[in-house]
């Protein structure tokens, strides 16, 4: 046993799951094995609290570190903007200047709430979506996290989101009277999103652009004609794919607009922040409700997304990302033939993750 799997085992003791996050338990990836806990990380390496190093070919902390570890810049804006004060009664003026560079970044929008988690920023954007829209029904496709509104799907049928992207995420804890609020849709089917648009009366459409494979028959353009149609808030949850094969949304690969999109993950590289981007007419909802928190107002993470920014265009990030992902893709694919396997490709260039079948072994 190792050190880290020793601090794992009294942790599942400790707190409930043993981690805060669903992907990073050890159990996730080599059970007993796992070195589970990092004493220091930098650019790809990771060490382990044996002083074992590691190079990260898994998520790059679940897709927070574009830039990778410790990066220099980022890190020296955070520590110089810490030694003026993190937290005042006053605000602080980088969330200004943050939304307006994201603004910038998406001309279709024009204003912008922050919060520090993607679950935090998919609930804010469905609770402006519900006020703007006057009706609290939503269309699903995709991951969207842990809060009440998305889990209730499966209360519908007792487990909606088993049969539509993820397994084994019980409602428990999620007041039953949301049954029937939130109807999942498959990737690429539109005429059952327009089903359940007829059967349910949606007034939210809400999905990740791109997960595991590519719109086919303009399928993205269907969306946002079927939303603009039918008077429905369009949303789109970047806070995965946001800034990865594009300076912005994945969505400007297909040239559609969305009524709100949500940023998170990279954009902080590490630091924790996430934005909530809208159309005036859509986002001025959110002066009809009620939605504050005190941390949402701490200086570290608009700071970090600044700096994040500035260094993600001026080494055009995503285009390395990218040309990195294709890279593997094309070795995988000469491994395959050499082999004679198997090997099936979904997601994106960026994205790229397999299924490899054949009788050979290799290491």
């Amino acid at each position: 046993m190792f050190k880290g799997q020793n601090l794992y085992n009294k942790a599942k003791k400790l707190i409930p799951g043993g981690t805060m996050l669903l992907s990073k338990r050890p159990e996730m990836f080599l059970p007993d094995l796992w070195p589970s806990y990092f004493n220091k990380a930098i650019g790809c390496e990771v060490w382990d609290l044996d002083g074992v190093k590691y190079f990260d070919c898994s998520t790059m902390s679940v897709g927070t570190n574009a830039l990778g570890y410790r990066n220099n810049e980022v890190d020296n804006a955070v520590n110089e903007i810490l030694k003026l004060g993190n937290m005042s009664t006053l605000n602080c003026p980088e969330e200004v200047l943050l939304a307006e560079r994201l603004i910038e970044i998406n001309p279709w929008a024009d204003m912008v709430r922050f919060a520090r988690t993607g679950g935090e920023a998919n609930s804010v954007a469905i609770r402006i979506a519900r006020a703007a829209s006057g009706n609290d029904k939503i269309a699903i496709c995709g991951y969207h996290g842990w809060h009440d509104w998305y889990l209730s799907a499966n209360h519908n049928n007792g487990n909606d989101l088993s049969n539509h992207l993820l397994s084994g995420l019980n409602p428990a804890g999620v007041p039953k009277g949301l049954e029937n609020t939130v109807f999942p849709f498959n990737y690429n089917d539109i005429d059952y999103l327009k089903k359940i648009i007829e059967e349910h009366k949606i007034g939210i459409i809400k999905m990740e652009v791109v997960r595991n494979i590519e719109p086919k028959d303009r399928f993205l353009d269907d969306v946002r004609q079927l939303a603009t149609k039918k008077g429905i808030v369009l949303i789109f949850d970047e806070c995965t794919s946001g800034f990865r094969e594009t300076f912005g949304g994945i969505h400007q690969k297909f040239n559609v607009e969305p009524d709100i999109a949500m940023y998170g993950k990279a954009l902080g590289n590490g630091y924790a922040i996430t934005a909530v981007v809208g159309k005036r007419s859509v986002m001025e909802a959110a002066q009809k409700t009620f939605i504050s928190s005190t941390f949402w107002t701490e200086r570290i993470g608009p700071t970090a997304a600044l700096k994040t920014l500035e260094i993600m265009e001026r080494e055009k990030s995503w285009k390395k990302i990218t040309n990195i992902g294709l890279e593997i893709k094309n070795r995988w694919k000469e491994i395959a033939e050499r082999y004679q396997l198997k090997i099936t490709f979904s997601g994106l260039s960026a994205l790229p993750s397999f299924n490899i079948e054949g009788e050979n072994q290799f290491a």
